[in-house]
């Protein structure tokens, strides 16, 4: 089973190791399932940590360089998309992780962001709360 997790997953796991999102990464750390991890995720994960005050404030440089570690470590890195990322969601900053799921051929696309959970389903791509992945 191949799974694409959205950076909120990874941000929620870093606030609070607590739930269906550290069951959803516990999953992954025991490779249950192939994480996808393409480059512009990791860089939205860091970019997001490092500029939203909110953020930097309780998650720390070294636990997010560790945790990017940990995660490079374990999943499939993939390279960059040949083809231009067509619109596709209500937020185009999102679109490309759905252009990733499908050109990876993910099963799961899992996010708590709204834009993409009304979608459901994609091009054969389930897209589905933690909770629900779960």
């Amino acid at each position: 089973m191949r799974v694409l997790l959205d950076a909120n997953i990874f941000i929620s796991y870093l606030l609070s190791r607590k739930g269906s999102i550290h069951e959803v990464l516990r999953a992954a750390f025991d490779q249950r399932y192939t994480l996808i991890l393409p480059q512009p995720l990791l860089d939205e994960l860091v970019a997001a940590v490092s500029q939203k005050p909110r953020l930097s404030r309780r998650i720390s440089t070294r636990q997010l360089q560790e945790f990017v570690e940990i995660l490079v470590s374990i999943a499939e890195s993939v390279g960059p998309l040949s083809q231009p990322i067509p619109p596709i969601t209500r937020d185009p900053k999102d679109d490309y992780l759905i252009a990733y799921s499908v050109v990876e051929a993910v099963d799961y696309l899992v996010t708590g962001d709204q834009d993409l959970l009304v979608l459901e389903e994609i091009a054969g791509v389930e897209i589905f709360s933690p909770t629900a992945f779960f």
